[in-house]
């Protein structure tokens, strides 16, 4: 049989018997003679893919790196390799980690993200294809592999008798990936030369009392630091100390220095009581840096001494490395100085922030702490002046994975301070507040407007009077939701609507009205509109008299406060607004509107058409009222307020500007995503009459974000958001970077003309 193609299935054969077979080229000439004969073969079973590799097991390794381990099938002949999976824990979004075999059982998995965890899963590849999915390992975190601790360092004598000495040291620059666990001492005589144990079970602090020493005699000392891996190598020996009582006028040294909240331009330093005070107490510390590893430099950080045993130490140049130590004082003098710090470099991790105060969704005072660099057993301390325990019966504490919050039940000056958190196994993650009387009394305030709300009034009451004689009474509020709720009372009892009399109740405008076909005795007297849509509710009156009586309007709200307008002759009252000699009605780009005191009109992205002079007339049947504006040279856009997007590119400075009016002057307070703006590090918040301004110098993509300013006084609040978007260098700003088109509002208020 002839074919074309080098393969050809040959069907028929038996099992159990073997065959052999040789091939024949053929050409137009005719055929080859035949090859030699293939080795005998016989028919066998189909293959089948490969059973799965199991028991995955990932291990720490790097901190972007997982070593991946997995047992071999039993029936591993038939198998090729593996291909490995990975995916973040939780999410079930697998990806391929290599595009061919993997013919060992152990892998490295490079490229992974720090401080996040992931699980893994294996498949075998044989010559029939893929086997299934192993079991998925067991959820690891991405961090260095726990290792022995370096060795601590640098020994200092805090006190010594006839036959005791008090010693302390530094300790280990790492921690090997794990809390240290314990410390183990050993010590020596100047003319011996072997160690001898101190301890045999483990210190948890770096400060130890070594007994039974012989006065006058000289001893050294070396420690072991211990953690989950093991005990790693002895520090470096101290010094000789000799063993002796100690009656010097001067304090003995401070201790146990550690450093918080590392910024690139500042520090917090602080350190444990001399353990020995002299002939008299400690009155303050001194404290001195030196820039540099090496430098013998030392320059004082305060021109008087320091009564905490903290300091924040402000104005260090970024990137640069310092050292300190402290030194007590007393009326004796200058004590000794303490131990030298470990070098520390100013500079700011990626990712930190910084503890925040605010008011929560109930009118609760709290300071809340975010980072997103902890390990899993990592806990949230929380204090006062770094050291206090915090009275657990005045605040509540809630603590998520990465977030801690600490909410105040009845905040009092007793809780005015400095507040301060930390991580209980990374130190070097911490931040701090001063809780202040102002923050106490604006805060306070704001949560009593949170837990009382009230409903913003956009437009107080309003009389139209129609052609045929039809009132209209009409207020309008800030938009309300499906929930809200209006009653109307008239003369303290409630109405609804009549065929006389409709009532009209616009929840998603906040329109509320009532339509009259025409006014009779009975309906003259006092309206109140009482609101509520959740906690917020709010209350609106309106008195209506004839043409010959008049009336006290008097506005009461749920805070206790009140107001009274004087209304009368209301049915004589005109008002009318025009535009180059012509009247102006309502329509798609303008609105006319009034009250009974004061006359406006709206425009609607206005145009170059809209420049000229506008007359705005009152008629109260009496006299007539009139004021002009003539806008033929002025921007019409020109109130633009808060643009909608803001785009700023890196290192730059942002300034934001708000011009708020009112009568009383209303209090402007900046948020950045809900939570409120304190002049702090880059940002600066500057007032002036009428006017706020938030400056952000040095913008980072962490600025990016949703920026709002509240306004309020005791008339009602507004807010105004816009958008903040950092973009980096080379990069082109956002396509919706945009100012949007603002009204322009006129109106007639009293006897001068007034500009929102």
């Amino acid at each position: 049989m002839a074919v074309i193609s080098p393969r050809f299935v040959e069907f028929g054969l038996q099992k159990g018997k073997s065959y052999c077979f040789r091939v024949r080229s053929v050409n137009k000439y005719g055929v080859s003679d035949p090859s030699v004969p293939s080795s005998p073969v016989s028919l066998r079973a189909a293959l089948e893919p490969p059973p799965p590799a199991c028991g995955v097991q990932a291990v720490r390794d790097t901190d972007s790196s997982i070593l991946l381990l997995w047992k071999e099938p039993w029936d591993k002949e038939s198998i090729l390799g593996y291909y490995l999976y990975c995916s973040e824990a939780g999410k079930e979004e697998w990806r391929t980690i290599n595009n061919k075999p993997i013919t060992s059982n152990r892998f490295t998995v490079h490229g992974l993200t720090s401080r996040k965890q992931y699980v893994f899963r294996v498949k075998s590849v044989g010559r029939a294809g893929n086997s299934q999915y192993s079991e998925q390992s067991e959820p690891v975190m991405v961090k260095s592999a726990v290792r022995a601790p370096s060795p601590a360092s640098g020994f200092a004598l805090l006190l010594c008798t006839a036959s005791e000495m008090l010693i302390s040291w530094r300790a280990p620059a790492h921690n090997g990936g794990d809390p240290i666990r314990g410390y183990y001492l050993d010590q020596r005589q100047k003319a011996r030369s072997a160690w001898r144990e101190v301890n045999t079970a483990p210190v948890k602090e770096r400060v130890y009392k070594v007994s039974n020493l012989l006065e006058g005699h000289y001893y050294q000392f070396r420690v072991f630091a211990a953690n989950i891996s093991g005990i790693g190598k002895p520090s470096e020996p101290s010094e000789f100390f000799q063993c002796e009582e100690w009656t010097m006028p001067q304090p003995g040294c401070p201790y146990d220095l550690e450093f918080r909240e590392v910024r690139r331009s500042s520090l917090v330093l602080l350190w444990a009581v001399p353990l020995y005070e002299g002939q008299s107490a400690v009155s303050g510390y001194l404290v001195e840096i030196s820039q540099g590893v090496e430098s013998e430099e030392w320059i004082p950080v305060t021109s008087e001494p320091v009564q905490d045993t903290y300091l924040k130490v402000s104005g260090l140049n970024a990137g640069q490395t310092y050292r300190l130590r402290v030194s007590a004082v007393n009326q004796a003098g200058v004590g000794m100085p303490s131990l030298v710090s470990e070098p520390i470099t100013t500079q700011t991790k990626p990712g930190t922030r910084e503890m925040e105060i605010g008011v929560d969704n109930d009118g609760f005072i709290y300071l809340s702490f975010e980072s997103a660099d902890i390990s899993e057993n990592n806990l949230f301390v929380w204090s006062k002046n770094y050291r206090e325990a915090i009275d657990a019966t005045r605040v509540r504490m809630e603590s998520k994975p990465n977030k801690s919050t600490l909410t105040f039940n009845n905040p009092t000056k007793d809780d005015l301070g400095l507040y301060t958190v930390e991580m209980s196994d990374d130190t070097d993650i911490s931040s701090s507040y001063t809780f202040t009387a102002e923050d106490l009394e604006r805060l306070t305030e704001l949560g009593w407007h949170i837990r009382n709300p009230l409903i913003a009034l956009k437009s107080g009451w309003n009389v139209d009077i129609s052609e045929q004689g039809g009132v209209r009474l009409w207020l309008q509020t800030e938009a309300l939701s499906n929930a809200a709720e209006l009653q109307l009372i008239l003369n303290d009892r409630e109405i609804s609507s009549t065929p006389a009399r409709k009532i009209n109740f616009d929840k998603a405008n906040g329109l509320v009205e009532i339509q009259f076909e025409q006014l009779a005795r009975e309906d003259e007297g006092s309206y109140t509109a009482q609101l509520r849509d959740g906690r917020a509710k709010n209350q609106f009156t309106l008195v209506l008299v004839d043409e010959s009586e008049f009336s006290y309007d008097c506005v009461s709200t749920p805070s206790g406060r009140s107001c009274c307008y004087l209304l009368y002759h209301w049915l004589q009252m005109l008002r009318l607004v025009s535009f180059r000699e012509r009247r102006i009605d309502q329509d798609e780009r303008t609105k006319p509107g009034s009250t009974m005191q004061k006359l406006w009109i709206e425009i609607f992205k206005p145009t170059e058409n809209d420049k000229g002079k506008y007359i705005l007339e009152m008629f109260d049947g009496v006299e007539a009222h009139k004021r002009s504006l003539d806008l033929s040279g002025q921007e019409l856009n020109g109130h633009t307020g808060l643009p909608d997007v803001v785009a700023i590119m890196e290192d730059k400075s942002l300034c934001l500007t708000c011009f708020a009016d009112g009568d009383p002057d209303p209090e402007m307070f900046w948020m950045k995503n809900d939570m409120e703006i304190v002049t702090r590090d880059q940002y600066h918040i500057s007032k002036e009459h009428k006017c706020s301004t938030l400056t952000i110098n040095s913008v980072t993509m962490e600025d990016s974000g949703n920026y709002s300013i509240f306004v309020r006084n005791q008339y009602g609040s507004q807010t105004v958001n816009v958008t903040v978007s950092v973009y980096k260098h080379g990069e082109k700003p956002p396509p919706d970077a945009k100012v949007k088109p603002h009204l322009l509002p006129l109106c007639l208020q009293g006897d001068r003309p007034c500009n929102y």
